[in-house]
């Protein structure tokens, strides 16, 4: 069957389709990109660990191998079994539901979802393992229904191998929609290759999705529910080249970031500025930062207000001022405490004993907070808590940024112990710390504003400076969304199913 059978995407009217059925393949079609490495390397590396992203690159060349001159089906088979075969599948289902949207959202096809949204009912059929894309499907694109491969498992853990009917190609497509809709005729299919024919065939219209990765990706503000909470540690998606230039790097990274955190905890504060230059660590500071406090004078220490990128922006803070200032956390872990460069003093949740831990260091001297709770990854403020502003006046809002490459320095799902080790792990990573105005008298507790009033002032301050969007998320609603659990546990959690917050 020929290219010119089905018309162009471009072609097809999507208005007045809200009462109809839309069946569309992924990769090509849904997805700008045709192939589908990056997110088997995503599953590979953010679950199996840097062996099993190795193992995948390696099985890789035989899988494009097989797909070329043997068939489809066979090539995609060496992915899912070199990326699944001994895997839990509870940390399949995890990835696919913590790390996986994020990178797909950033590659939906223009044409394609526009389409797509403006049918009432959609079906996506796939090639792919189900269990890895069918959290974002459902979660965020509204999709009904997701057809594709199964795989087989085994106490638990995924065997690598394919359930019958085998992986989802051509006429396996046709026949999984055939049963799916029994006598009713899908309204529209859209596919990009020839394999994809035969359920397209199967509808009342079909549209071919041409091969034109170029074209500009959906803006992830056009998504029925944007992604404000995800996890993983790499940032960019894995393409081969980028898997093997990180497996390549994290020796060589692992070391750069032992020194660059001796450095830290070593040096006294005001030469830590200039030896994070030295090593490749980028520091700015913007705006006016206050003048120490004097404790003789019995005044109270200042307690700056930081929006909460990673657990390393206390440090940041003391760097950008070149004195060390304490931080009170909420929950880091042994290693992260004992590696600290600054005094770091744990909450406890019990609203009395951290309000009098809190006055006490403020008599000490300055003290730095991050009200999220939690950190957040995208240009978001999640909810800020508002004790802190029934303690003192002496407040200072500091907006914070970072930027990293190759390796995020958060996580909800795996130790956070490695959490500054991965941040220092980046070739070059970056921090903006811009200090705002003290909070003037009159917006503060003591000039009859309610706490919950200065905390929701000071978070659209920094929201505005940063250009980021205020929300009503909490701690809580993150680690649920990507963890499975209210975020307090200390055990290892056990992950479970959970649906991702949106907006």
């Amino acid at each position: 069957m020929a290219v010119t059978t089905f018309p162009m995407v471009e072609t097809c009217p999507s208005i007045g389709r809200e009462k109809q059925a839309v069946v569309a393949d992924m990769d090509g079609t849904l997805l700008r990109g045709r192939s589908s490495f990056p997110y088997f390397a995503l599953i590979a590396f953010e679950a199996g660990g840097i062996l099993r992203l190795l193992f995948l690159l390696l099985a890789s060349p035989l899988a494009g191998m097989l797909y070329y001159f043997v068939s489809e089906s066979a090539g995609i088979q060496v992915l899912i079994f070199a990326t699944f075969a001994g895997l839990k599948l509870s940390n399949i289902e995890s990835v696919g539901r913590a790390v996986l949207p994020k990178f797909y959202s950033e590659d939906l096809h223009p044409e394609t979802w526009r389409v797509f949204s403006s049918c009432g009912k959609r079906c996506v059929l796939t090639a792919n393992p189900r269990i890895m894309v069918e959290a974002f499907l459902k979660e965020f694109l509204g999709v009904d229904m997701v057809l594709g491969t199964e795989v087989g498992s085994y106490k638990g853990r995924a065997t690598g191998f394919v359930k019958k009917p085998g992986v989802l190609v051509g006429e396996r497509k046709a026949d999984a929609l055939r049963k799916a809709f029994g006598d009713v005729q899908p309204e529209i299919g859209l596919g990009d290759r020839h394999t994809d024919f035969a359920f397209m065939a199967s509808c009342k219209e079909g549209y071919v999705v041409p091969p034109k990765p170029e074209v500009e990706a959906v803006s992830t503000e056009k998504l029925p529910k944007p992604i404000i909470f995800h996890d993983g540690r790499l940032v960019q998606k894995p393409t081969p080249l980028l898997a093997l230039l990180t497996i390549l790097w994290i020796p060589i990274g692992f070391l750069l970031a032992c020194l660059r955190i001796a450095a830290g905890a070593l040096l006294p504060m005001p030469l830590v500025y200039y030896a994070f230059w030295a090593l490749g660590v980028r520091v700015y500071v913007k705006g006016h930062p206050p003048p120490p406090v004097n404790k003789s004078s019995g005044q109270s220490g200042v307690l700056f207000i930081c929006s909460h990128r990673t657990l390393l922006d206390p440090i940041f803070l003391s760097t950008a001022l070149g004195r060390p200032i304490p931080a009170v956390t909420y929950s880091v872990s042994r290693l992260s405490e004992i590696i600290s460069p600054i005094k770091t003093v744990r909450l406890t949740r019990d609203r009395a004993i951290d309000a009098s831990k809190i006055k006490k260091l403020l008599q000490e001297g300055d003290l730095a907070i991050c009200p999220e709770g939690t950190t957040c990854r995208e240009p978001f403020l999640l909810r800020f808590s508002a004790m802190f502003a029934e303690l003192t006046n002496e407040l200072v809002p500091v907006a914070m940024v970072n930027r990293m490459s190759m390796f995020h320095g958060t996580t909800a799902r795996g130790w956070k112990g490695m959490d500054p080790f991965f941040f220092f792990m980046n070739p070059s990573p970056a921090y903006e710390v811009t200090f705002l105005n003290k909070l003037p008298l009159e917006l503060t507790c003591s000039s009859g504003k309610s706490s919950h009033e200065v905390a929701n002032y000071i978070q659209r301050v920094i929201a505005a400076t940063l250009s980021y969007e205020c929300t009503t998320f909490t701690r809580k609603d993150k680690y649920k969304a990507l963890a499975g659990n209210d975020g307090t546990v200390v055990e290892k959690p056990k992950l479970k199913p959970s649906k991702v917050m949106g907006c």
